[in-house]
C-alpha cells in the first residue's frame, strides 16, 4: 500500500481545539467499487482502531426513472409505467445497497476498525448524502475513494469527492484512482491471471 497518493483536506474552519474535536465515527463512503475498497483500505491503515459508519448509498426510485428511460431517448413519448416492477427492482437496489454496506464492513473489521455498515438511500447525490451522514453523526472523518476517468485522473479528483471536499464539515481522506503500473494494479492482473 502506498499511502503518500493519499489526500487529507481540512480547510482551516474546521474545528481545531481540543474542545471541539468531533467525537463521531469515521465515516466511509463505500460503493463495492475498487477505488472504494482501496480508500477503506488505505483510511483504516491510518484511522485505525477508530469506530467506524461504512456506508453505501443507493438512489431511491432510480427503478421508476429507468422504466421511461428508453422511450425518452428516441424521442417516443413515455409508456405506462409498471409500478410493480419499478417497486420490486427499487427493493432490489436497496438489498443491493445492503449487502455492499455488509461487505464494506467486514472489510472495515478486517483492516482494525470497530464498523458499521449502513445501506442509505440518497437524497440529492451521494455526496450530499455523505456529508448529511457527517453533520448528523458528528464525524471525526470522511473517508472516499476518487474514481479514474481518463488522463484528466491524475490532476483532477472525481466530482463526488470534490463535492465532499468542498461541504464537509470534517477533514477528508480521498484516495485516488490506482495509476497504471502501481503495485494494486499489478496485483489485481496477478490474481486475474491466476483464476
Amino acid at each position: 500500500m502506498n499511502r503518500a497518493h493519499l489526500v487529507l483536506v481540512q480547510r482551516a474552519s474546521r474545528p481545531t481545539g481540543p474542545s471541539e474535536v468531533r467525537s463521531g465515527p469515521i465515516l466511509i463512503g463505500y460503493d463495492g467499487s475498487e477505488a472504494a475498497e482501496r480508500a477503506l483500505r488505505e483510511g483504516a491503515a491510518l484511522l485505525a482502531p477508530r469506530r467506524a459508519l461504512v456506508v453505501a448509498v443507493w438512489e431511491a426510485g432510480a427503478a421508476f426513472e429507468t422504466v421511461e428511460l428508453p422511450t425518452a431517448a428516441v424521442g417516443l413519448p413515455p409508456v405506462p409505467i409498471d409500478i410493480r416492477s419499478a417497486i420490486e427492482i427499487d427493493a432490489a437496489i436497496c438489498r443491493r445497497a445492503q449487502q455492499t454496506a455488509q461487505h464494506g464492513e467486514a472489510l472495515a473489521r478486517e483492516a482494525g476498525l470497530e464498523a458499521e455498515g449502513l445501506a442509505v438511500a440518497d437524497e440529492i447525490s451521494v455526496a450530499d448524502t455523505l456529508v448529511r451522514l457527517a453533520h448528523e453523526r458528528d464525524a471525526q472523518a470522511i473517508v472516499v475513494g476518487a474514481h479514474g476517468h481518463g488522463r484528466l485522473s491524475e490532476v483532477l479528483l472525481g466530482s463526488t469527492s470534490r463535492k465532499v471536499i468542498r461541504t464537509a464539515p470534517c477533514p477528508v481522506l480521498v484516495s485516488p484512482a490506482a495509476r497504471a503500473g502501481t503495485a494494486s494494479e499489478e496485483s489485481a492482473e496477478a490474481a486475474a491471471a491466476s483464476r
